[in-house]
């Protein structure tokens, strides 16, 4: 390769001064920036990262002791990377959070251009309430919040409840899109029967091999029972993959894509001693285990993870999982966009 000839002392002050009238008319030399702008591969700013669930669930309890779900109007520890700390993010393009809300409590109606996912972690009792449809919550659940939807959460039972917030703030932000309202009154009315969207839908997953397009998903919830029992036919009749195991995606049932026009979500059995290839994608993956133990080996660094734990993969870093036991995984990512937009890429 041919090095570059150094330039002299005269032409470096000429192009320092030239620089310098460029910065005073808010321009820039792109030849200056070219390689940060447009990098060879993936350079994410995001680190591999791990959320112990026993490590937060403490801080989740003091917060419910020192401001109600009302005050807050959502009472959330934010899930911050440590690659990009104080802008509420776990990836350049996904918020997540841990919600917490107490026996008794309602979380105040609102909405907002942002869509959202919520992944039931603990308790039963609580609901949440879409556009006059209200949804029973339980562990493992996967339920939608689609954008511009009016919704409340309710704890009915006797025990907090905690779940895993999903949304694209950072995508709706990007294009200085958001908007946000409140709805006036703390519940909305029931318009419909609960569990409607249930009865209509049924489990909603199809096998990962089996992706399509995306559009935005009505109001439903794929119950953890279901899903479970989906795994577990899958793994009696065919094969393991050697990179995600068995593997399914969440489904729109309208279309057969995406649930979200922005955010994807999977989820996996991995066998007891399964031991995975590694893969990497150019979507950064928020994990969260449901069931079993096991370890994630991201970019070379190794996340030894239990029920409840989250955990996050950055762009284009190497990811290969090991199961202890018998094991399940939750996780989302901003797939749809990037297939949408012509940019996503995965590599074995």
């Amino acid at each position: 390769m041919q090095s570059r000839e150094e330039p002299t002392h005269e032409v470096k002050e000429a192009r320092r001064a030239f620089y310098t009238r460029l910065d005073a008319r808010n321009t820039t030399p792109l030849w200056e920036v070219m390689s940060g702008l447009v990098t060879r591969e993936p350079a994410s700013k995001c680190l591999p990262a791990i959320w112990h669930y026993e490590t937060v669930r403490p801080l989740l309890m003091e917060a419910g002791a020192l401001i109600t779900a009302k005050e807050a109007e959502r009472r959330v520890i934010v899930l911050e990377n440590p690659g990009i700390r104080g802008v509420s993010q776990i990836t350049q393009s996904l918020y997540a959070g841990l919600q917490l809300i107490l026996p008794g409590e309602v979380a105040p109606s609102h909405r907002h251009a942002a869509s959202a996912l919520r992944f039931v972690i603990e308790g039963e009792g609580a609901y949440t309430a879409v556009d006059g449809e209200r949804t029973r919550m339980h562990p493992g659940d996967f339920i939608l919040t689609p954008s511009w939807t009016f919704h409340d959460h309710g704890n009915e039972g006797s025990e907090p409840v905690v779940w895993l917030d999903g949304l694209d703030v950072p995508i709706v932000n990007l294009f200085d899109s958001s908007f946000a309202e409140p709805y006036g009154e703390e519940s909305q009315p029931l318009s419909r029967q609960e569990g409607d969207a249930l009865a209509r839908f049924g489990a909603n997953l199809l096998p990962v091999e089996y992706r399509s397009g995306s559009l935005s998903a009505p109001t439903f919830c794929y119950p953890y029972e279901r899903t479970r029992e989906a795994l577990a036919w899958l793994a009696a009749h065919g094969p393991v993959d050697d990179v995600h195991g068995v593997k399914m995606q969440y489904v729109n049932p309208a279309s057969g894509g995406y649930p979200m026009p922005t955010i994807g979500a999977f989820v996996q059995w991995l066998p007891k001693g399964f031991t995975g290839a590694p893969v990497r994608a150019t979507d950064s993956t928020v994990f969260c285990a449901v069931e079993g133990r096991g370890t994630t080996t991201i970019g070379g660094q190794s996340f030894d993870w239990g029920p409840r734990d989250v955990f996050v993969a950055p762009s284009w870093l190497p990811v290969s999982h090991r199961a202890e036991t018998d094991s399940v995984l939750f996780s989302f990512s901003d797939r749809p966009a990037q297939k949408a937009l012509g940019l996503w890429r995965e590599t074995r």
